[in-house]
């Protein structure tokens, strides 16, 4: 007899059928994800990449580079991030500062720690929250938690995975674990997902006046089709 296939394996699917293949063009080290995450503001993925590019071609990615170069020097390449440059330069030489001086340079052994402390030491750094911390355990392949983007949680939310009790902390973890009783625990399946759901919460789920007419799984939508049943009555 055959198994049966999660449900989310086939909205998964749909939406890989939809937008094609997702990849990633982070970097894919601990300390290159802290630095990428600060580089831009508002954070989004054009601001946070023309912020680490300026920073990788004008300063470099060590801890001692960063730490090395003239302080207005930093706040020129944060420029091309966005704004408050002299806020994320600040942010910048905080963490060199801490993954050279408490950490030696290297991360490695800090996400080697058990879950919840990796989480607890990744948290502690500059605008990282659970779910980035999260994001960079599984994109660096130390853990393969069921990472979701942070910027995209109404999307398993609206599906029906997790919680909408209207806390971020309670959304997020209760989607995460729904999210991870239906996926195989290996970092393909779970990066695989957490591309997929941030594109589809990019391209038409979005907070505020999402596109569910063009949504490649609109018909297995719970939150669809409650607005649907609610237009007809």
């Amino acid at each position: 007899m055959s198994k049966t296939q999660p449900r989310l394996t086939g909205l998964l699917d749909r939406v890989e059928r939809e937008y094609g293949v997702q990849k990633s063009a982070e970097p894919r080290d601990a300390l290159g994800l802290l630095l990428f995450r600060n580089s831009g503001y508002p954070q989004s993925d054009a601001n946070c990449t023309n912020g680490f590019a300026a920073l990788k071609a004008e300063i470099g990615l060590q801890p001692d580079e960063i730490l090395g170069a003239p302080v207005a020097a930093l706040r020129k390449a944060m420029r091309a991030g966005g704004i408050v440059p002299e806020l994320r330069a600040q942010r910048l030489r905080e963490i060199a500062t801490r993954v050279r001086d408490e950490y030696g340079n290297n991360l490695t052994e800090a996400l080697r720690l058990p879950l919840l402390d990796a989480r607890k030491v990744l948290a502690s750094f500059p605008t990282i929250s659970e779910a980035g911390a999260d994001k960079i355990l599984l994109f660096t392949r130390n853990v393969p938690v069921a990472a979701l983007p942070s910027n995209c949680l109404q999307v398993p939310l609206r599906l029906g995975y997790g919680r909408d009790t209207g806390s971020w902390s309670v959304g997020y973890r209760t989607a995460r674990e729904a999210i991870a009783s239906e996926l195989p625990e290996t970092f393909e399946d779970r990066i695989r997902a957490y591309l997929l759901l941030k594109r589809l919460g990019h391209e038409v789920c979005k907070r505020s006046n999402p596109r569910c007419d063009r949504c490649p799984v609109a018909r297995s939508c719970p939150y669809f089709n409650k607005l649907k049943s609610a237009r007809t009555r």
